[in-house]
């Protein structure tokens, strides 16, 4: 999602907040103005001053995900989550920081797991809540079941688990072909797919 998406959103609820601070003020603008390390600055003083601002906690979840401070994010997004457990759009963001964290190869193997279906979970919570945005979350889902796969095929790890990742492959197909099915000229998902089924008949034993 671009920053353009969600700035109408972010305008509208914090011109509601009256318990808006000074800091979440400086915030919101480096955010707006897309100076994320900045807006990281001033939003962590006022959420600390205004722990219960939920659109404070949102963007920052937005700033250290641009920041690459994917852990962080994800604990902002928690906080958003807690406040408001039917913001679709923090489930979604939670999602991308916990796919890439499931990437992190410093981490061990059962934590990577953890955040990789953590992806999977949020990406399905979100659909739930707001299917308007089910093909951005099933295209977004059909990837995370990819990269789950892939990292159930490794070898000569405690994690190798062939049944599961082929399991994983089918349903990353089958969110993926969902999206290209709606729209049919997205030559960028036909990759995909053809990614993920080569993965499949390798996995199965077809290659």
């Amino acid at each position: 999602m671009r920053l353009t998406a969600v700035i109408s959103l972010i305008l509208f609820t914090s011109i509601e907040s009256s318990a808006q601070n000074a800091y979440v003020k400086m915030g919101q603008q480096a955010f707006l103005d897309g100076n994320f390390k900045a807006a990281v600055k001033q939003l962590e003083k006022g959420c600390m001053i205004d722990s219960t601002n939920a659109n404070a906690y949102w963007m920052l979840g937005y700033s250290y995900y641009h920041s690459q401070n994917y852990r962080k994010s994800i604990t902002s997004y928690d906080k958003v989550i807690f406040i408001n457990p039917t913001d679709a759009s923090a489930y979604y963001y939670r999602a991308r920081a916990k796919g890439y964290m499931g990437k992190d190869t410093y981490l061990s193997p059962a934590e990577r797991e953890k955040y990789l279906l953590g992806a999977i979970f949020d990406l399905t919570k979100a659909i739930a809540i707001d299917p308007s945005e089910k093909g951005k979350c099933l295209q977004t889902r059909g990837i995370a079941y990819r990269e789950y796969a892939e990292f159930k095929l490794q070898p000569n790890t405690h994690s190798y688990d062939k049944p599961r990742a082929i399991n994983s492959l089918k349903a990353s197909i089958a969110d993926l072909e969902k999206v290209i099915n709606d729209n049919p000229n997205r030559a960028d998902i036909a990759t995909l797919i053809e990614l993920s089924k080569e993965k499949l008949a390798t996995a199965v034993g077809h290659h």
